[in-house]
């Protein structure tokens, strides 16, 4: 089988340098180019040095499209300028790991449309699409507690979600809540009711009940731990434990990376994966649903090799067989 052609744009930054990790050493895929207009002509290994020792290859400003898939590791925003100021055939697939083209009523640009890339929701949509939005990492990480739900119309009270992100959320500009002095034995609210991806998570929602319109009250927090996020959830629910666990093993049954369980979970499961673990709890009329995953790799770079993957009918799991730290 001749191999993947990839381009990587974006490449220096934290998700670049994830999708580089993952790509080095997938099976079917070929690395093109890494483009970085702040360090072109430096070895990536130079910028990203645990690569010291498994490339040579060099980061570059000039664009080519003699590949088969191009990823947009670059910022919110800055996706739709560079599809602006650098037109890409509509041969060449896109996986955009931005928030530009996530939600339906900005999903398109120009003759290019964008399928929202959450395998667990849409992997045959997803199969036979273009051009891929890949999702938020919280977004991800509160939806796959939710789907299973939704699916059978039962999301019908008001859900509540406390969840902790790691400081390699916040990306690689450095800001005062980014700075390891402030971070460090800390933790902190931020975006308390309004965060971002609240607009995802509700579509996605509608698209398995359309009648949802209950309130999400969602409080992130920043994390004194670099990766993973541990979002805890609950909402009142008819349904008893053994009911909640089938109904989410059930739905997640051909789905590879996200797993279903009672027993208690930790963030250093997941961790350096791209795995999704999800804890079913039943505490009188309140359903507790633990969602942990990597922020990094199943909340973002993970994610779009999983898209591409599914893209060029591969198997889902190539080049994402990770272990997990674990200690």
């Amino acid at each position: 089988m001749t191999k993947i052609k990839a381009g990587i744009v974006g490449g220096a930054g934290y998700t670049g340098g994830e999708m580089l990790r993952i790509l080095i050493n997938h099976p079917d895929v070929d690395i093109a180019f890494v483009h970085s207009n702040s360090n072109a002509g430096n070895h990536i290994y130079e910028v990203h040095t645990d690569l010291f020792g498994d490339t040579d290859m060099r980061f570059t400003d000039a664009l080519s499209t003699d590949v088969d898939v191009l990823f947009l590791c670059v910022g919110h925003g800055d996706a739709r300028k560079f599809l602006d100021a650098n037109p890409i055939p509509d041969r060449v697939k896109i996986i955009d790991l931005s928030q530009d083209f996530r939600l339906s009523a900005t999903s398109t640009h120009g003759d290019k449309s964008f399928v929202y890339g959450l395998p667990e929701l849409n992997k045959e949509t997803i199969k036979s699409a273009q051009n891929i939005a890949n999702p938020g990492c919280f977004a991800t990480t509160l939806q796959l507690g939710l789907l299973p739900l939704a699916a059978k119309g039962l999301l019908n009270s008001e859900v509540h979600i406390s969840a902790t992100t790691g400081s390699t959320g916040a990306g690689q500009s450095l800001a005062t809540t980014s700075h390891f002095t402030w971070r460090n034995d800390n933790l902190s609210v931020y975006k308390a009711f309004g965060h971002q991806h609240l607009n995802e998570i509700g579509q996605s929602l509608n698209q398995l009940q359309p009648d949802f319109g209950q309130t999400l009250n969602f409080i992130p927090y920043r994390g004194d731990f670099t990766r993973g996020i541990f979002a805890a959830i609950h909402l009142d629910s008819q349904l008893e434990e053994d009911e909640a666990l089938k109904l989410y093993h059930d739905f997640y049954a051909e789905h590879p990376f996200t797993h279903v369980t009672s027993r208690n979970i930790d963030l250093k499961q997941v961790v350096n994966t791209n795995k999704v673990f999800l804890q079913i709890k039943k505490h009188g009329s309140k359903l507790f649903i633990i969602s942990i995953l990597d922020n990094l790799l199943k909340g973002a770079s993970g994610q779009a090799v999983q898209n591409m993957n599914l893209l060029f009918c591969l198997d889902e799991r190539a080049g994402l067989r990770l272990k997990a730290a674990a200690f």
